[in-house]
């Protein structure tokens, strides 16, 4: 079995026709949304009330604010798993074409790893993966300064 001839393996360009019917189906989902969203708004019933303002806390009367801040180490963790997941996707990419990629795109991904790998030492040294309370890790790092300056010292 021979290879496939290239030049078959080229698309031709798209025609003005497709291009219209594109635009035509997103004029008319954007008329359809603006249409249903005005509607809405001019039939909706409309009653205005500090209660009706309040969140709903399911019959009972709400204690404190509804807006309770979570703990930043989650928040840290969810970032942290967005930006290395999207490595993978990056890494997943160039290895299913590294053979067409070859020694140029090994070295772009070791620059992009890299590159990743001194932003993860940088939120280190910061402690941005210190899970414990703000002034437990201020007192370690005067303590560790005091070590320094005695060893210093001596």
């Amino acid at each position: 079995m021979s290879p496939a001839n290239p030049s078959q393996l080229i698309v031709p360009p798209p025609v003005f026709e497709s291009y219209l019917a594109l635009g035509i189906y997103a004029g008319i989902a954007i008329f359809l949304i603006t249409v249903l969203l005005l509607l809405s708004w001019g039939l909706g019933h409309k009653t205005r009330s500090r209660q009706k303002q309040e969140p709903y806390e399911s019959g009972i009367l709400p204690l404190d604010n509804a807006r309770l801040k979570g703990p930043v180490p989650f928040y840290l963790v969810a970032i942290f798993f967005v930006v290395f997941d999207v490595e993978v996707i990056f890494v997943a990419s160039w290895a299913v074409a590294s053979d067409r990629l070859g020694w140029s795109g090994f070295a772009h991904v070791c620059f992009f790893i890299f590159i990743l790998f001194l932003g993860l030492v940088h939120i280190w040294k910061t402690g941005g993966l210190d899970w414990e309370p703000r002034a437990q890790r201020e007192q370690r790092r005067a303590q560790n300064d005091q070590r320094r300056e005695q060893g210093s010292a001596t």
